[in-house]
């Protein structure tokens, strides 16, 4: 359970840091990361799709991770 909580946290970050070419916070990060194993788990490992996959389900999204997504858009 801890390696699956720990690699949708970095599976959010890097896909967050993707998009925005910075490295997002500790809270970014945990803004995202039940949406992230939720809705994109089959994308850990692969940012760009990751970053796509939260932006395809951002009306799905918490608020919290919905409002990192938007405020992580180029």
């Amino acid at each position: 359970m801890k390696i699956s909580v720990l690699a949708a946290l970095l599976l959010a970050a890097t896909a967050l840091s993707a998009a925005a070419q910075s490295v997002p916070t500790l809270q970014e990060q945990m803004a995202c990361r039940g949406d992230a194993s939720k809705f994109c788990a089959e994308h850990v490992g692969k940012p760009p799709q990751m970053d796509a996959c939260l932006r395809e389900n951002k009306s799905k999204l918490s608020d919290g991770c919905c409002k990192v997504v938007e405020s992580r858009e180029g």
